[in-house]
């Protein structure tokens, strides 16, 4: 079962690939979607809105940053990291 972190963050990188949610699976990888550099920049300010989290500066640097964007799933983790500790319950 999807979560609400999942299923937003599957809907705003789908924006951006020009997809329909679905169409998004959580092994996939950035490049298998087709979302270039700007496209990735562009999701990563709609997480931070979606979400009111703050994303690592350099997240589109995966070699400097915690942010891991190897992977649709892999962004949903980084996500609910950030959500934790930016919104602690």
């Amino acid at each position: 079962m999807t979560d609400d972190i999942e299923t937003r963050v599957a809907e705003i990188i789908a924006e951006q690939a020009v997809l329909e949610p679905g169409d998004v699976r959580m092994d996939m990888t950035l490049e298998d979607l087709g979302i270039d550099s700007l496209g990735l920049v562009e999701s990563i300010f709609a997480i931070e809105e979606a979400f009111d989290i703050q994303v690592p500066f350099n997240a589109n640097e995966p070699q400097n940053s915690a942010f891991d964007i190897s992977s649709v799933a892999s962004i949903v983790a980084a996500v609910r990291q950030l959500v934790a500790q930016q919104h602690p319950a």
